[in-house]
């Protein structure tokens, strides 16, 4: 299958938490979209591999993805490294994106910013014609970046108002993440996911004000974009 739009993230909850939203939005437009998971999630504090798993299946179904895999990366050692490039590269000429959605590529985390880097040097290598990797070189034609967690000034921001509930729903898939049980919840070490969801929703209205909706989902891109119609640009000015 060959996909529109590919969001890669390190961890299973990572793109529904940022361009989740986003990508609902595209399959209800009428384009093939994706996931790649890059690690299963199994160093998280809650959850095992198998948990993840089902909550990640259903998350895909809820965002009405066409297809979602997993690289197999150890989780907590993400890594832009040959084998891993090479196998993400396999991926990009599998399914063939032309829009590929990465991480930010600065973060806490040291997996998502690696993720970042391990995204875009694979859809390099994808590319390579004398590379020996079974299939036909292919190279996405653009990479955005999600830029939830950063607080970095977006390139563009999408409305997600319509799409805001079924990206909650689908974040809350996450059960062991999100909604644990009370004997999960008695522990010494703090984890930010506990306030995620509601960060989330603040970050959402917080970028939907930046655009005049009520919700909306940032990303950056590298390039200056290209206006064609300076009559029909959306957001008003006063």
């Amino acid at each position: 299958m060959r996909l529109d739009v590919l969001a890669i993230a390190a961890h299973p909850d990572d793109v529904e938490l940022t361009c989740g939203g986003t990508l609902l939005k595209m399959a209800e437009k009428g384009y093939r979209t994706g996931i790649l998971d890059l690690t299963e999630g199994e160093m998280g504090t809650r959850g095992d591999r198998e948990t993840r798993a089902r909550e990640a299946a259903l998350a895909a179904k809820l965002l009405k993805v066409s297809w979602r895999g997993n690289l197999g990366v150890p989780d907590s050692d993400v890594q832009p490294t040959r084998p891993h490039k090479l196998r993400l590269a396999m991926v990009i000429r599998e399914r063939r994106p032309r829009t590929v959605i990465l991480p930010y590529w600065e973060a806490r985390h040291p997996d998502h910013y690696h993720a970042s880097a391990l995204g875009y040097e694979g859809c390099v290598l994808a590319g390579l014609k004398q590379l020996p990797l079974a299939g036909e070189p292919y190279r996405p034609f653009k990479i955005l970046y999600a830029t939830s967690f950063e607080g970095m000034a977006p390139s563009f921001v999408v409305d997600i108002t319509k799409q805001y509930e079924q990206r909650r729903k689908a974040i809350l898939a996450y059960r062991s993440q999100f909604r644990p049980a009370k004997s999960e919840r008695k522990q010494r070490v703090y984890l930010a996911i506990d306030e995620l969801d509601s960060r989330m929703a603040l970050l959402a209205r917080r970028n939907g004000d930046l655009i005049g909706v009520k919700y909306g989902e940032p990303f950056l891109q590298k390039e200056l974009m290209q206006v064609e119609d300076v009559v029909e640009l959306s957001v008003r000015s006063i």
